[in-house]
């Protein structure tokens, strides 16, 4: 059977983020927990939170928009070299921060900081030529290498608190794109879905909503840009999370229980307003269940809406339909059951932060092992349809 990993944009960046996930928690974990040592000498908690943003989570984002932007635009898809190029200066980024040590920081960063540019140049062509809605992405993909860019530089000087603060700002700028696309794919695609059932689609998608919950989120970020941890702070989080919880509501979450392919991405939209209030909560009155609001909104909000988006595209875009595995199926839940663990672990089962840590650890490499397992032969394989892709 021919080999298709570098077929079609999502392809080799799906494998990779699946690995990637599958690999770098149980390292965290064993060093957290168990006192394993890190090959790399960053920081161990600087370590985790830029790998998990600048490679798993940045590894998704480009499968993501690879297939995307050939859609969006009418183009031609990514295939072949590129996609070779990418995919190593990407590992190789991988490869030079897991053994730091042997060399200098300067040349780290260099070799890190050339992913995103290069998946810039591969997507704002067609985007820019096609003069596509969607154009306003490469600012993003420029402000989320700025946020690289500004830890490197941090960790240089080694200012932990700075090297911190910009990976927070990464992240929020990754939940504005879960707010602007994924607010377009789940009433989209639970339309369809209750359509396909025959049920009456009580789906509303408003446009002043819309609006709302980009501008809450872009609220949060600048919050954060310039007063984080603050009172304020805490209060445009709770704005936002009022906003992203109605518009939440109006996409009809209980009538895709039968249908996990879809309620998995309602699972993962829906911790984006829960994410929100812990942080409100945690920032305007300390309450202890609300400590690991982030979590919430990383692995909740962010992993979540990646494995559902990885899982769904992969099928569609080979040929495949659109019915997950039951192995696809346990992986939703032990994700979820893995954030659940990570954000109310400590407080609600009074476990200790290394117990914690390794169960919740435990829960997401069982998820994306199954991923990995379900997913690496139809990755790696050509469309069921014969079709090019």
């Amino acid at each position: 059977m021919p080999f298709a990993l570098f077929a079609y944009g999502f392809r080799p960046h799906f494998l990779l983020a699946g690995l990637a996930a599958l690999l770098l928690i149980p390292v965290w974990a064993l060093d957290i927990s168990y006192g394993v040592p890190l090959s790399s000498d960053w920081p161990p908690t600087l370590w985790h939170a830029h790998e998990m943003l600048f490679g798993f989570i940045m590894s998704a984002v480009a499968g993501f928009l690879l297939t995307a932007v050939p859609s969006w635009t009418g183009q031609k898809g990514f295939a072949g070299t590129p996609l070779v190029v990418l995919s190593a200066v990407w590992l190789a980024a991988r490869v030079v921060i897991a053994s730091s040590s042997h060399w200098p920081r300067a040349l780290t960063a260099a070799v890190d900081l050339s992913f995103l540019p290069a998946l810039g140049v591969l997507v704002a062509r067609p985007l820019l030529r096609s003069k596509n809605r969607n154009t306003p992405l490469l600012p993003v993909l420029g402000l989320l290498w700025l946020t690289n860019l500004v830890f490197h530089v941090a960790l240089i000087r080694r200012n932990a608190p700075l090297a911190l603060h910009a990976l927070l700002i990464g992240i929020d700028l990754m939940l504005l794109l879960v707010t602007v696309i994924g607010g377009r794919i789940v009433p989209t695609f639970t339309a369809t879905a209750l359509r396909s059932q025959g049920l009456q689609s009580s789906v509303s998608s408003s446009p002043i909503l819309m609006i709302a919950a980009v501008a809450g989120m872009a609220a949060v970020a600048v919050g954060d840009v310039f007063v984080p941890d603050s009172r304020l702070a805490g209060g445009l989080a709770a704005a936002a999370a009022v906003i992203q919880a109605w518009r939440f509501a109006q996409w009809g979450a209980l009538k895709t229980l039968r249908q996990p392919i879809v309620w998995i991405l309602h699972a993962a939209y829906l911790w984006l307003p829960v994410g929100l209030a812990l942080k409100a909560i945690a920032l305007l009155d300390g309450a202890a269940f609300s400590a690991f609001w982030l979590h919430a909104l990383t692995m909740g909000t962010l992993a979540t809406m990646i494995l559902a988006v990885m899982t769904r595209a992969a099928l569609g875009h080979t040929g495949r339909p659109l019915v997950v595995h039951p192995l696809t199926v346990a992986s939703y839940l032990l994700l979820l059951a893995a954030v659940v663990v990570r954000v109310f672990g400590l407080a609600a089962l009074r476990g200790s932060y290394p117990m914690v840590i390794a169960g919740a650890a435990s829960l997401w490499t069982t998820a994306f092992f199954f991923f990995v397992l379900v997913y690496a032969p139809i990755l790696c394989s050509p469309r069921v349809d014969g079709r090019a892709g």
